[in-house]
């Protein structure tokens, strides 16, 4: 069951001022490990704490944590946090603990942190980077409402996959193409098929974004040992926002019977922050109600505690700015509101699935949770929903239409945790932008 900590409290607050604003995304409540470099500093693991990033390493080097939790701090240090994943959810919760206490108003050591110039670097002078070594990406297929007006566009005869509401559906993605938020996504090359049976090769007319969220695994398994259900959630290290970029032509064309390939694994986008699950407790709310006639649930993937509160409540939006919005400084068009809630399976189900035939996940791995849609119409998470496969074009605020994603576009993914009683917490921002294709 989840447990609450003084670090939740909803009136504590930041001597970081910024931190205390309203609709701010990185109050101290929330704290979320990341990676960041200067020009002055290597990359080097850091905390957000409202605009400012709060260097792990040089606190460790002063010596303000104790031998409670130096052990994390230094490998929340390192230029990649797998190591500081791996560790047990005790560790990390100890690390989280002097965080707070360092960075709250009433804080025993504030006066000697806040003379220390180097501790806190401005959030825009620092470059944000994918924050672990990510060995494994595999990509989840879990929003019922997705699946069925996604099959709807591509193939109209096509029922609801069989296996849907039996197991969470997935594939295999491709981990050495994650970008962090920032990165410039080019158009990607590939066959496409014609009317006549053929094809053709070339850039993609179709280009998609899918709005998602990033599960983070901290501890993993030895290969041939299931997770059980029971212990799945404790191996949840955090959450990030994803864009799974999406090449719709290519795709069509090369997923049968195989699944997606090179429509997929040209460019996957993460948001650089990755918000932990122990700051998550809060929005922690039931699963998704299963319909009447659905399969019952195979022992593996049915517990009390993840039916009770295996979900999360998160707000979810993307936006969608042209380079001609961009040119007369109009902001970026919202074109989905959506919510994790939605989802058909917990994330703790796709993990003790995952690894149900003895897969071995390790730290650092990502699972992505597929395209949150949900049953409205504004919450269709992807240019295919949106558009009916392109044939009606969504119209922007500017009088500006896409039937799918053009160069210059970007593509702003938010995401939100709030509730009665909690303070809200955020993710920052997950930003690419469509660069053309490279001459082949």
């Amino acid at each position: 069951m989840t447990v609450l900590s003084e670090t939740h409290d909803p009136a504590r607050r930041s001597w970081v001022e910024a931190a205390n604003e309203p609709g701010c995304d990185f109050p101290i409540q929330n704290l979320p490990f990341g990676v960041f470099s200067l020009p002055s500093r290597d990359p080097r693991g850091g905390v957000a704490i409202g605009d400012l990033i709060f260097d792990v390493k040089a606190a460790n080097e002063a010596g303000l944590f104790t031998p409670a939790a130096q052990e994390a701090a230094q490998a929340a240090a390192k230029p990649s946090l797998n190591e500081f994943m791996a560790m047990k959810p005790a560790q990390i919760s100890a690390l989280r603990r002097e965080l707070s206490d360092l960075l709250r108003a009433d804080g025993p050591q504030r006066a000697r942190v806040e003379k220390m110039a180097d501790l806190l670097v401005p959030m825009r002078d620092a470059t944000l980077g994918v924050p672990a070594a990510i060995g494994g990406f595999t990509d989840f297929f879990t929003s019922i409402d997705h699946v069925r007006r996604a099959t709807s566009v591509l193939r109209p005869d096509a029922p609801l996959p069989p296996a849907f509401k039996n197991l969470p559906m997935a594939y295999n993605g491709r981990a050495s193409s994650i970008i962090a938020s920032g990165a410039p996504v080019t158009r990607p090359h590939g066959q496409q098929g014609r009317k006549d049976g053929g094809s053709s090769f070339g850039p993609t007319r179709m280009l998609d974004y899918e709005l998602e969220v990033g599960i983070y695994l901290g501890q993993g398994n030895p290969l041939g040992r299931p997770i059980p259900l029971r212990e799945a959630r404790d191996r949840i290290f955090g959450l990030c926002l994803l864009n799974d970029w999406s090449a719709r032509d290519i795709q069509r064309f090369e997923s049968f019977p195989l699944g997606p390939f090179l429509g997929k694994c040209f460019a996957t986008t993460i948001s650089p922050w990755i918000v932990t699950a122990e700051a998550l407790a809060p929005f922690r709310i039931p699963a998704r109600a299963r319909d009447a006639g659905d399969p019952p649930l195979q022992d593996y993937l049915n517990g009390s505690d993840d039916q009770s509160e295996g979900g999360f409540g998160i707000a979810l939006t993307a936006s969608l700015q042209t380079a001609t919005m961009r040119g007369k400084g109009l902001a970026p068009a919202p074109i989905t509101l959506t919510n994790l809630r939605s989802l058909y399976w917990t994330c703790a189900q796709m993990i003790a699935h995952h690894a149900s035939n003895g897969c071995n996940l390790q730290p650092g791995d990502l699972l992505g949770t597929g395209t949150l849609s949900g049953p409205t119409d504004d919450s269709r998470a992807c240019m295919l929903e949106l558009t009916t496969g392109g044939k009606q074009p969504l119209t922007l605020p500017n009088g500006e239409q896409r039937a799918w994603l053009e160069d210059g576009d970007q593509v702003v993914f938010h995401g939100r945790c709030s509730r009665d009683g909690a303070v809200p917490i955020g993710f920052g921002e997950c930003r690419g932008e469509i660069a053309p294709a490279r001459a082949t």
